[in-house]
């Protein structure tokens, strides 16, 4: 059974031109894993990567905003292609206005995806701001919507679905799926 939104959430939603995504405990599980080589592991959804897929498919632009500095990142987002990833960023307003001018976007057309205290001033900027459900408790009682997804089991596919729904482009992106 699918998701059911309020007017007021798919009225954010029609308005997203940009998705910006924290990494650990959105685009994955919020778990680091070191090996013995100095390696470095994240679990990543193969599911949100066709939501990202999708959303960039549709037109609109995509941005990872992370505190912590991965080439691991770098690589997800290459595939993914995201139109610009900005790391080491612990205090993130800044790289938030910086993407916004960038790719001439207000902040009220930024969907901001993020989970933990060093996302909440961007969550407070953010036109439509979403966390997963085992985000931090100050997280959740700000945000417009908490996903029914966690961290890297498909919370950002189900924004990118909310959004693509909302702005009327789901079919348009998905219809060679069907054929």
């Amino acid at each position: 059974m699918e998701r059911r939104y309020s007017d007021d959430i798919l009225d954010k939603a029609k308005n997203i031109k940009m998705l910006m995504l924290d990494v650990d405990g959105v685009l994955t599980d919020g778990r680091l894993i070191y090996g013995n080589y100095g390696d470095e592991i994240k679990n990543f959804n193969v599911k949100d990567g066709l939501g990202v897929f999708l959303i960039k498919k549709a037109g609109l632009k995509c941005v990872i905003l992370t505190a912590k500095a991965s080439k691991i990142v770098k690589r997800r987002a290459k595939q993914l292609k995201v139109d610009k990833v900005y790391q080491n960023f612990h205090y993130k307003n800044y790289a938030f206005k910086k993407a916004a001018r960038k790719f001439r976007v207000d902040p009220g057309e930024i969907c901001f995806v993020g989970d933990d205290l060093i996302d909440i001033p961007v969550l407070k900027r953010a036109g439509l701001a979403v966390c997963p459900p085992d985000a931090a408790e100050e997280v959740k009682s700000l945000v417009d919507l908490i996903t029914e997804k966690k961290g890297g089991y498909g919370a950002v596919r189900e924004v990118c679905e909310l959004i693509l729904k909302a702005q009327d482009k789901w079919r348009s992106v998905t219809r060679r799926y069907y054929e």
